[in-house]
């Protein structure tokens, strides 16, 4: 496949660049894409708790970053991507306990995903690529069970990298890889890179790091925020998030979710 490889100033795609937003387009303009070498990006979130300093919508901004980013390498390797509306609703059960939490069964978003692609196949697009930060194991589920029954099928593929996945999750950031990582410094990071305007930063600088690692909970059995250490809903270092570190975050999500499609549609 078309490596995506280190980058020089000259090369590397701006990320002040505007993106094809499908909901912004007429249906006139859509017929005029060269849907053959267009990938659509379809974020995917949840509404759900992200401690006390971060918004509930915090997976869909990260989410809409990620697109965004994808859509520029996509269009860094010679294709085209326009970034489709986002889903709000997945299945997070972990934070079915907080308030403000809207969780729907993972069927559901599986469900969704797969009649998008059935939209965008009769279209005659490239494939769909799934920008994901959502790491809730139900949802996780969700978005395997979309790309195996799309691949099973033997259409236009669909593409969902795992960020919890071993060998993408060690490309993420420190904090991200010890698995303590639910609005703590890397989501924090990226909210404030992207809606600095949404982060409760006088709460966010008062919390206390709480390094138990919500990967390791998951593989113990725990079934919640309460149950796997994180009261609050939040586990890492939200006090040291920074801007700076959100956008390096960012351009490599963006990184991640091209490469997974160029290794579907330029095989």
């Amino acid at each position: 496949m078309p490596a995506i490889g280190p980058r020089t100033p000259t090369d590397m795609p701006d990320d002040r660049s505007p993106v094809q937003q499908w909901a912004d387009m007429t249906w006139e303009e859509v017929r005029e894409l060269e849907a053959h070498r267009t990938v659509a990006i379809l974020p995917v979130g949840a509404v759900e708790a992200h401690g006390p300093h971060l918004p509930l919508g915090t997976d869909g901004i990260i989410a809409e970053a990620m697109a965004r980013a994808g859509a520029r390498e996509l269009e860094a390797a010679g294709w085209a991507a326009v970034v489709l509306p986002t889903i709000w609703y997945s299945a997070a059960p972990f934070a079915r306990g907080f308030p403000g939490t809207l969780g729907v069964d993972g069927d559901l978003v599986t469900r969704q995903i797969l009649e998008v692609a059935d939209s965008l196949r009769a279209g005659g697009f490239a494939a769909l690529a799934v920008a994901n930060a959502h790491l809730d194991p139900a949802h996780r589920g969700s978005l395997r069970a979309a790309v195996e029954s799309a691949a099973g099928h033997g259409g236009m593929p669909v593409v969902a990298p795992d960020l919890a996945r071993g060998r993408v999750a060690r490309r993420l950031t420190e904090e991200f890889r010890t698995g303590a990582c639910h609005a703590g410094r890397f989501e924090g990071s990226i909210v404030l890179a992207e809606a600095p305007e949404r982060v409760r930063t006088e709460i966010a600088r008062e919390l206390a790091p709480n390094p138990t690692s919500l990967s390791d909970a998951i593989g113990e059995g725990r079934t919640s925020f309460e149950e796997a250490g994180g009261a609050r809903a939040y586990f890492g270092w939200p006090a040291d998030a920074t801007a700076e570190e959100g956008r390096a975050s960012v351009a490599e999500l963006g990184r991640i979710l091209a490469e997974a499609v160029l290794s579907e549609v330029a095989a």
